[in-house]
């Protein structure tokens, strides 16, 4: 099979975030080491985006002016974050106010296993629990696409939302084995130091969120950025394996060396 032919994975990923006593921290899990793609990876929840994902359109705030792919990719972002960490960002029915920890509780025990399974829809949560599930929340963040060299290619749509703050963020113990709320540059130290597995995409949007000082300017700078699509170009260099980024998607940095496996990435001047 060519490059070219190679099909493309629709994903999406949602970076949920709070303010620390030292800055923002970010909820991160870790990829069981079962799963064919990004085993034993730090990541933030997300996953692949269903068909049925764009069923939820009738249970949706936010959703009025979003074609179906753009609508699609939103609601697998919750729907991943319910099915890997047990948030979710939704209201009851014509309530302002994201669903308490309570109430979450319960839905959560009802529909979380059968959800992750695919036996029903986030559409029949919504129609069952009269909830609306709070597209407006999150933000667009970043949008990445694996290079076409590797074995599978992901168009993979990052949001971010601030975390509900009486929802309790814990791994499913299936996909994920592990989480912990970091702050972004621990996570990127904990990558350069072997005690972690961080895929370039991750460590990149990391250092991003890691320019923020708290969540309201994460949010508010996130809302005020044009995201720009992001497919990192590998070239041959003396130095040894690079990647290349556009410098207009706003990273610290758009030329990287890439070594040890990519525990270690370190910016390169774009002209060499």
């Amino acid at each position: 099979m060519s490059e070219a032919e190679k099909p493309t994975i629709s994903a999406s990923t949602v970076l949920l975030i709070r303010d620390g006593s030292d800055g923002v921290e970010v909820f991160m899990v870790v990829r069981h080491h079962e799963i064919d793609s990004f085993s034993g990876a730090l990541v933030f929840p997300g996953g692949k985006v269903d068909p049925e994902d764009a069923d939820a359109r009738p249970f949706c705030r936010g959703a009025d002016d979003l074609d179906e792919n753009t609508l699609s990719h939103q609601v697998a972002a919750i729907r991943e974050a319910f099915e890997e960490c047990g948030v979710l960002l939704a209201r009851d029915k014509d309530s302002d106010n994201l669903i308490a920890a309570d109430q979450l509780q319960g839905i959560e025990a009802r529909w979380r296993a059968d959800l992750t399974a695919g036996k029903i829809t986030i559409a029949d949560v919504c129609r069952t629990e009269g909830l609306t599930l709070a597209l407006d929340k999150m933000v667009h963040y970043a949008h990445w696409i694996t290079p076409r060299i590797v074995p599978k290619v992901f168009d993979t749509q990052f949001f971010v939302a601030r975390a509900p703050v009486d929802h309790i963020a814990l791994h499913d113990g299936s996909e994920s084995t592990d989480s912990e709320w970091l702050r972004p540059v621990q996570a990127v130290a904990d990558a350069e130091s072997g005690k972690r597995t961080v895929v370039f995409p991750t460590r990149m949007n990391l250092l991003k969120l890691s320019q923020y000082k708290n969540v309201d300017e994460a949010m508010a700078a996130s809302r005020a950025t044009t995201v720009v699509t992001v497919q990192p170009e590998p070239e041959k260099h003396a130095k040894g394996r690079t990647l290349r980024i556009p410098v207009e998607a706003g990273y610290p940095g758009s030329f990287f060396l890439v070594e040890d496996e990519g525990a270690r990435v370190t910016v390169l001047d774009p002209g060499d």
